[in-house]
């Protein structure tokens, strides 16, 4: 087990850092997103998108270096994915969690193209704001692109700075579709009304698609959700009362042809406990459990490299550091 901090509150003029997202290239390249906050680390505050990457398997990165920036606009939850067919690392993110874009790469994370937007092919009128991730998103085996995200439908005037009252009272999860590379995109279905928000999700072995979402309603536990038809439709969201948590966001992510890989802030009162879960059939349970940090801990993102090492890219220390763990299969299965 080893743990470096990537990123440290008021480090390159930035009051915070918050909001991982981790994803490796066809090439073995591991790219460590985030949101850089100027001011005051607010969720409306000026953001830009960050990144540093790895071409050792996570031993060591490179300096930080800026993927998204426009002036005083909040540009966040960044959610990228790797188009195993033609080798391309995408980006989308939000600005204001008003509107969506696209940014991609051709050579493992070192330029970034000018960002397309594509909010009018996927946000309903309806939503007052919505986020894609945050987190990874995933290339089905037919070779479509699933982005999770979620969508806010409170009433009010979608004022970004100056949100309604009601901001958060009704949100629910959802998934961004593409089954041309990402020239262009859809949204699924959306899933059970104000029953989960942030989301991520993994394919299972037989094509089913399993959705992990933070819930809502006081559940104090994670929610989960499948699809049938590669993310078009979900059946209703449900709650797992074997993995706990208060409220928060969780990574899940393939291993190998057998295993998956959960991880989420296991304490039913606070933020903390982060806990990583391995399952050997197919999400339906999750037997093996190690906690990765006791202490506080908030969102995190999943990883595996080109050579099985498993990465864990999360916030601690309220919310000062964003701290990678790296570490085998072998220290997740041994007894705590």
């Amino acid at each position: 087990m080893n743990k470096q901090t990537l990123f440290l509150a008021g480090e390159g003029g930035y009051f915070r850092y918050r909001i991982p997202a981790l994803t490796v290239t066809t090439q073995g390249t591991v790219l460590a997103f985030c949101e850089a906050r100027r001011h005051n680390g607010h969720d409306e505050d000026e953001i830009d998108i960050v990144l540093r990457r790895s071409v050792d398997e996570g031993q060591s990165w490179g300096a930080p270096q800026i993927v998204v920036s426009d002036g005083s606009r909040t540009c966040g939850n960044p959610c990228p994915v790797v188009d195993r067919v033609t080798g391309a690392a995408l980006l989308l993110f939000c600005k204001d969690n008003q509107e969506v874009f696209l940014t991609r790469s051709e050579d493992d994370g070192q330029h970034w193209s000018t960002p397309v937007e594509i909010t009018d092919a996927v946000k309903e009128r309806t939503w007052s704001y919505l986020g894609t991730g945050p987190g990874h998103g995933i290339q089905l085996q037919s070779g479509r692109l699933l982005i999770p995200a979620w969508v806010d439908e409170s009433p009010g005037p979608a004022t970004w700075r100056n949100p309604p009252a009601t901001w958060g009272k009704v949100q629910s999860s959802i998934a961004f579709l593409s089954d041309d590379h990402g020239q262009s995109w859809r949204p699924s279905a959306k899933l059970t009304t104000d029953a989960s928000d942030e989301c991520e999700a993994v394919e299972c072995s037989d094509g089913v698609v399993y959705m992990n979402l933070r819930s809502r309603q006081g559940r104090r536990c994670r929610a989960v959700a499948w699809s049938h038809d590669g993310g078009e439709q979900w059946s209703a969201v449900e709650y797992d009362p074997t993995l706990p948590e208060l409220s928060c966001q969780g990574s899940i992510v393939r291993y190998d042809a057998g295993r998956v890989l959960l991880a989420h802030p296991s304490h039913r009162e606070q933020r903390s406990h982060l806990t990583v879960r391995l399952s050997d059939d197919e999400c339906r349970t999750w037997p093996v459990a190690r906690i990765l940090e006791p202490a506080f801990a908030a969102y995190s993102d999943l990883a595996v490299t080109a050579k099985g090492h498993i990465l864990c890219f999360y916030e601690t220390a309220d919310y000062q550091q964003l701290v990678m763990a790296r570490f085998d299969l072998t220290w997740l299965v041994q007894q705590a």
